[in-house]
């Protein structure tokens, strides 16, 4: 096991800025995350996402201050990556390599990488050492990653849209695995998915970005105190529009959902049935440029 860190986060960053051609893919990007904690990263396609993680990992040149375990991934990447553990999507296993390849190569490459813990993992599934990628259904390189990754003892780990491609009974599969057999209060987990729903239930904290700019960054229990959906009847839409809701949308039969922030749930009450938001929804209100 990891020893504990001082207070300093995980990663923080200030004015992160990186350009593609005409395209300003980070624009002033700032956050902190602390350690113990699993982010949710979450934006459109082209906000920005992948490219600040890999700022982060070190992978691309960049502007603006940045440290991840206290180093400088421009300069420190080597250091950082010793305690550091990232998966972009599960295809990205090649096809011809066997099982026992794979866990050669990782033990091989990261210093952390506990083989026998691996190996533990793998007595449970159908995975045999000699069968290759190629040969495998979606779900069962779901379990070689599974796998892979909580057999190294990382402090973080980066996963850019791990699941992409599965269907959900290996997408829940990825999350829960994860959850129950390795995260601890030592590691941090960062993740970027589309699959907004399907990670909620496991963040601890949310950062929406857009345009390249971070537009919310808060623990989920502020987030479910602060926001509020209210499902109002047809005749008491226009008294609690006045109220100002960050968003709304119509449904069938003269309804509205409206979107509140900052009021309580019994403020609200007396305009139709409350509860709190969906990530999703709060979500698709912050890309609507409706709420910043």
């Amino acid at each position: 096991m990891i020893a504990a860190t001082d207070s300093l986060p995980v990663a923080q960053a200030r004015g992160l800025r990186k350009a593609y051609k005409n395209k300003l893919a980070l624009d002033g990007t700032s956050f902190s995350i602390e350690a113990g904690r699993i982010v949710g990263l979450i934006g459109p396609n082209g906000a920005g996402k992948t490219t600040a993680l890999k700022a982060m990992l070190g992978l691309i040149p960049f502007e603006g201050d940045l440290k991840v375990l206290g180093r400088d991934p421009r300069t420190q990447r080597d250091e950082l990556m010793n305690d550091v553990c990232f998966i972009a999507d599960v295809a990205v296993l090649p096809r011809w390599i066997r099982v026992k390849e794979a866990i050669d190569f990782v033990e091989g490459v990261h210093p952390r990488f506990d083989r026998a813990r691996c190996e533990r993992f793998l007595a449970g599934t159908q995975l045999k050492p000699q069968q290759r990628v190629r040969e495998m259904s979606k779900g069962m390189i779901v379990q070689l990653h599974l796998a892979l990754v909580m057999a190294i003892d990382a402090r973080l780990l980066v996963l850019d849209e791990p699941t992409l491609g599965l269907d959900i009974l290996y997408r829940k599969q990825f999350y829960q695995r994860l959850l129950e057999d390795y995260f601890d209060d030592q590691k941090t987990i960062i993740i970027t998915t589309h699959q907004v729903e399907e990670v909620e239930h496991i963040l601890t904290d949310v950062m929406f970005i857009r345009d390249g700019r971070i537009v919310m960054d808060a623990p989920m229990e502020d987030v479910a105190g602060r926001f509020v959906e209210v499902l109002v009847n047809a005749d008491q839409a226009e008294a609690a529009r006045q109220l100002g809701p960050i968003d709304e949308r119509a449904l069938p039969f003269g309804k509205t959902v409206m979107l509140f922030d900052g009021m309580s749930q019994a403020a609200l009450s007396g305009y139709g049935e409350t509860r709190t938001p969906g990530l999703a929804d709060l979500f698709v209100a912050t890309m609507k440029g409706t709420y910043a």
